[in-house]
């Protein structure tokens, strides 16, 4: 399939090929917004009489939430779609769905899709822009925007850092857009699990100054790293499960409280989530139990920011 470009002020379906100017004036806008998006301040009203149609075709909860709130914080109305709730469910296409809610005078559609390239098919029928909120294996952008934003608030300048992202990388699509934001932005990223989940030809798919590199131990990784990303291990997306035993994962790549006592002091914690506590992750690393790396609230806190700028980047554009 030929995608839309990622970021042609239309749509927004990827990090790949973005220019690392349009990466932080993204970032820089979000940053803006982020009294707005979790704080006391008032709502804002740029996008005041605009409706927004969640289109989402997979679960989700804090992508889908934070998406409608990030609308209603910008003055916009959001409704919401699933597949078990339209016509999808009758055999209707995505594509066909989409086309009648643009004819009904919807104004913007975050699509998630358990197909990739879903949200591309809508962006090549649509007049309206399309902001992709998860599709298959290969993409959420904004998901690694907020990651950026996170990274960027605790670590500052992110040229010359080394983070860490362990696990299910395969079939990640959350690991695919954060490697091509981190690499575009100047730093390494460290692909970390077992050879069967994190593939070597993933060190050639990014082409920014920073650089991929794959390894397969996650204890000697610790000491080098300024952030560390855990994946949940996605067993909906593995044919059956992972290729390790539940016990063999986690003794092998799962933090835990002794593996974070080996991370440099100033090195932070992050999971896109939802977590799979006691495998990937421990509870007492994730809830910042004492020593204060856990960044993964602060991200789902950014990510309703995030979604602000882009919605307001491209409906103001419009």
């Amino acid at each position: 399939m030929t995608h839309a470009p990622a970021w042609d002020r239309r749509h927004f379906l990827g990090l790949e090929g973005l220019a690392a100017a349009d990466l932080i004036e993204l970032l820089d806008r979000a940053e803006a917004h982020r009294a707005a998006a979790t704080g006391p301040a008032p709502r804002l009203q740029v996008l005041a009489g605009r409706t927004i149609a969640n289109l989402f075709f997979e679960d989700s909860t804090r992508t889908r939430i934070s998406f409608t709130l990030a609308a209603r914080r910008l003055g916009a109305d959001s409704i919401d779609l699933t597949s078990a709730g339209s016509s999808v469910g009758k055999g209707e296409t995505l594509v066909d769905t989409a086309l009648n809610l643009q004819a009904m005078g919807v104004h913007a559609f975050i699509v998630r899709s358990s197909a990739s390239g879903g949200p591309h098919l809508i962006a090549k029928a649509a007049r309206i822009p399309v902001i992709n909120a998860g599709d298959g294996r290969h993409e959420h952008p904004t998901q690694g925007l907020l990651d950026l934003l996170t990274l960027r608030q605790r670590l500052g300048e992110l040229r010359g850092r080394r983070i860490g992202i362990v696990g299910d990388i395969a079939n990640s699509r959350v690991a695919r857009s954060a490697l091509h934001g981190l690499t575009t932005l100047g730093a390494d990223v460290l692909l970390i699990g077992p050879p069967t989940l994190v593939p070597q030809a993933f060190e050639r798919i990014a082409r920014g100054p920073g650089q991929v590199s794959v390894q397969h131990d996650l204890d000697a990784a610790l000491p080098g790293l300024d952030a560390i990303m855990m994946l949940r291990v996605q067993f909906e997306r593995a044919g059956g499960g992972p290729p390790l035993i539940s016990g063999d994962y986690r003794a092998l790549f799962g933090l835990n409280a002794a593996r974070a006592a080996r991370l440099p002091a100033h090195a932070i914690v992050m999971h896109p989530g939802p977590i799979n506590r006691g495998m990937e992750l421990d509870s007492d690393v994730a809830d910042d139990v004492g020593d204060g790396r856990s960044a993964i609230l602060q991200q789902a806190a950014n990510g309703v920011a995030v979604r602000m700028a882009t919605l307001a980047t491209l409906l103001q554009s419009e």
